[in-house]
């Protein structure tokens, strides 16, 4: 194994001191352009690799955040941690990532790796709460920040659309144009339950309103497409009129599926709203109505919760953010 190079051997080697050389990598400001020059030149035929991380140790803080998300593949977590990384950059942070497909035991190696690596905090959208590992991770200190949950209390910040309220929205959409027969589509079912108790709030509002779940094993394009095919083969006065998918691949594989069908038409015979409103809900073949997550600002609040709990250490006051949805009406409802 090759021994890495360190700033001593580049001193040697260019002929300077080992302090020059600490100023060229942390206050190059106060070294002459010829001396800068010859360091670096030395740092790159050496392969010299700055070591960020004791350097942050020594210094007492770091400047990287750790981010674990549900399933990179689904565009809103892709845009989300976009989001993060954008919201980071502009406190003079980076943000490095991982995603846990929904397996638990990846979400734990991950939070191992990253505890490791000394971020300075964690954004982390659990696969099932707060877990016995995440409650592990508080304990020691770490600053954590749970996205896509409201948590209200407990030892860690939190970060949320308003789900209830963006079910509501959904389903209160579908009854008032005129659907009565409503499938809620996705599972498992305790990861989407707060958009499924607010589509059961909206339709308690109307009488003779029904409203059935349909589990799916994943929130998938894959998995849209499969219910959509038992849909089309149902009888026509039995099936749905209306359907709420828990996110935009759900609704979108669903729509696939129907539009290929003899005899149904979106949103004629099936109505169809969303959730997140991905860049490909607008340019679906039929618009999608969805509920719109407002990425940026959640991003932005996530970024301010770790950083502000890492800045206060233990006399941290944990804050519990709530911010509101928004209906986007498209075609495949009117």
């Amino acid at each position: 194994m090759v021994r890495p190079v360190g700033i001593r051997e580049v001193a040697e080697r260019a002929m300077v001191s080992v302090g020059t050389v600490s100023n060229v990598l942390n206050k190059p400001d106060v070294v002459s352009t010829k001396t800068l020059e010859r360091v670096l030149a030395t740092m790159d035929e050496l392969g010299f690799v700055r070591n960020d991380l004791a350097r942050q140790l020594k210094m007492g803080g770091g400047t990287t955040l750790g981010m674990i998300v549900l399933n990179v593949a689904n565009p809103f977590f892709g845009d989300l941690a976009h989001a993060c990384e954008s919201a980071a950059e502009a406190r003079g942070h980076t943000v490095i990532f991982g995603s846990s497909d929904q397996l638990a035991g990846r979400e734990d190696r991950y939070i191992d790796l990253f505890e490791e690596q000394r971020v300075r905090g964690m954004i982390i959208a659990p696969l099932d709460g707060s877990t016995e590992r995440i409650e592990r991770l508080i304990r020691r200190g770490m600053p954590v920040v749970l996205f896509d949950i409201h948590a209200g209390t407990g030892d860690f910040c939190s970060v949320a659309m308003d789900g209830s309220e963006g079910g509501y929205l959904a389903t209160r959409h579908l009854l008032e144009a005129g659907r009565r027969r409503i499938a809620f589509l996705g599972g498992p079912l305790h990861q989407v339950a707060d958009r499924w108790d607010g589509a059961l709030k909206a339709v308690d509002e109307f009488d003779g309103a029904v409203l059935t779940h349909i589990d799916t094993v994943d929130q998938t394009i894959a998995d849209g497409r499969a219910i959509g095919d038992r849909l089309a083969a149902m009888d026509p006065e039995s099936r749905p009129d209306a359907v709420f998918g828990a996110n935009d691949l759900l609704a979108l594989g669903l729509m696939q599926s129907l539009v290929i069908a003899d005899g149904i038409e979106v949103p004629r015979d099936i109505a169809i709203v969303g959730y997140d409103d991905i860049d490909y809900a607008a340019s679906a073949i039929v618009p999608l109505t969805t509920v719109r997550q407002p990425k940026e600002a959640l991003a932005h609040e996530a970024v301010r919760l770790v950083l502000d709990h890492a800045a206060s250490g233990t006399s941290h006051v944990h804050e519990h953010s709530l911010l509101p949805p928004e209906l986007v009406v498209r075609a495949s409802t009117v």
